[in-house]
């Protein structure tokens, strides 16, 4: 199966209510799982590469696990780039292969960060790959990079359509309540803010810390424009869990396949779970009439 353009994938699901989940991956039982998951819901899905899995198992190896085990999928999938902070890291991505980069210059000044993700828009366009900037601060620690949640600020309106309109990003991500991590209290995402900001910047929004989200918040964010939902705490949280579990049960078995199967097994069933509070189960042929793909190696 061909790779799916971000840009395609997200006008879709923005166009017809329903959001992608964007699952991040860490090694190959985690690819495993996404892809069997979206397999099984008959599901689109975007697979983020994050900064944490770039520092240990490193781009090129992620990348290379995820071709691999795709061609077994018949699934629309588009890898992603998450919260690259650097131009050429983000340019590397695109030499890759990525169908999906985000530059994240949310911790610059607003004229570094628009001049930079200006840049980044232009050459993913013209090779036909999507492109997510940020507006605004997101709570919470990710990849080791930390913003207090008193300190998030909710993105404004103005901000928005000022960076839409300097970058004229495929789809941006906003700061409207979440944090990135398990949450201390239920967030209050700020539903009004989102309305006007999508109103006025008429593209896909990005929900990152889209964990431990309840599920009714995270559905009315997608009626109102939302088409894709960051997920990873909860994933890496199911994935120990089951291997914990395994070991629980029978402290002697040391076969790799048997307890990180045990964590593939309960990832897997958290990524399905997301998929339907996200309305994108059986959206997959749907996407597909009106593909475009991506064939960069």
């Amino acid at each position: 199966m061909p790779f799916i353009d971000g840009k395609t994938m997200l006008d879709h699901a923005f166009q017809n209510g329903y959001g992608v989940g964007a699952f991040s991956a860490h090694n190959a039982e985690t690819v495993v799982a996404i892809l069997e998951a979206a397999h099984e819901e008959k599901a689109p899905i975007m697979i983020q590469v994050g900064q944490k899995v770039i520092q240990t198992l490193g781009m090129e190896a992620l990348k290379g696990l995820i071709d691999t085990y795709e061609k077994d999928y018949n699934v629309p999938v588009a890898i992603h780039l998450d919260h690259s902070r650097q131009f050429e890291q983000t340019m590397q991505a695109v030499q890759m292969g990525f169908q999906s980069v985000m530059f994240d210059g949310s911790g610059l000044s607003f004229e570094e960060n628009t001049t930079t993700t200006k840049k980044v828009v232009d050459i993913a366009r013209a090779l036909g790959i999507g492109s997510e900037g940020e507006i605004g601060k997101i709570g919470g620690t990710e990849d080791d990079i930390t913003v207090d949640e008193k300190d998030a600020l909710i993105t404004s309106t103005e901000e928005a359509v000022s960076f839409v309109e300097a970058t004229d990003v495929d789809y941006l991500a906003v700061s409207i309540g979440t944090a990135h991590g398990i949450y201390k209290q239920t967030p209050n995402l700020r539903f009004d803010r989102l309305k006007e900001i999508v109103d006025a910047v008429k593209r896909p929004v990005v929900l990152h810390g889209g964990s431990d989200v309840p599920d009714a918040q995270v559905q009315r964010a997608i009626s109102l424009g939302i088409a894709k939902i960051n997920v990873d705490t909860e994933l890496r949280q199911a994935f120990t869990r089951g291997v914990q579990e395994a070991f629980a049960e029978n402290r002697d078995d040391i076969v790799l396949a048997s307890t990180l199967g045990r964590g593939r097994e309960r990832m897997k069933e958290k990524v399905q779970e997301k998929i339907r509070v996200f309305g994108s189960q059986n959206k997959a042929e749907e996407l597909l009439t009106n593909k475009k793909v991506i064939t960069i190696s």
